[in-house]
């Protein structure tokens, strides 16, 4: 999986105040749990961008000027106005120890159903893993060639490789509806075999 550096500073004090003045500079308070103790720092707000406002899954490399940890995004707060970010938890790697995390699904291969007139509906764009750290995927791939009108792909179906995906068995990735269009063609295709019919007799 990738990796995103994120530059930060330890923080010394963690009261409101100091927080609220944190975030007047345009630095983001976070938290780091998973280690002994939980590590407290701030970042500038943009150096979140590419770890927050993109469908791909990444883990975290933090440095806080010497001291670097490895972590993964958990929890994140932002403003209901302004949307800005208010707060971010992450949770440090131990590579000896599987973590869950959120991956995007990647949809590839081109279905007979869509060719045919159907539409494709997406169900989960993510999906919940759980792997040791060196084996978390990017994404998770989903081949929906074979899928005609009508027909779900499960989560059953999606190739593993040392990840577990935490689903049920009965939660469907995604599905080929037919669509108003194939819908019409084939109402129309009937009658006009009716009527062909009718006029034989």
């Amino acid at each position: 999986m990738k990796s995103i550096t994120i530059k930060g500073s330890e923080r010394e004090s963690v009261g409101k105040v100091s927080t609220k003045a944190l975030r007047n500079a345009g630095m983001v308070p976070c938290v780091l749990y998973g280690g002994q103790n939980p590590v407290h720092f701030s970042a500038e707000e943009k150096s979140f961008s590419k770890l927050v406002y993109t469908p791909e899954a990444h883990t975290v490399e933090i440095d806080l000027g010497g001291k670097k940890f490895n972590g993964i995004l958990q929890d994140i707060q932002f403003h209901p106005v302004s949307d800005k970010i208010m707060h971010i938890d992450f949770y440090e790697l131990d590579a000896a120890k599987e973590v869950t995390m959120e991956v995007p699904v990647k949809f590839v291969g081109n279905s007979k159903g869509v060719m045919a007139g159907g539409d494709l509906q997406v169900n989960q764009r993510k999906l919940k893993v759980r792997a040791l750290p060196a084996n978390l995927p990017d994404f998770v791939e989903a081949d929906i060639t074979p899928l005609d009108m009508g027909n779900k792909l499960y989560v059953t179906s999606l190739p593993v490789n040392n990840f577990k995906i935490l689903h049920p068995d009965n939660t469907v990735v995604c599905k080929v509806k037919i669509s108003r269009a194939a819908m019409k063609a084939a109402q129309e295709a009937a009658k006009a075999e009716k009527a062909a019919k009718g006029k034989k007799k």
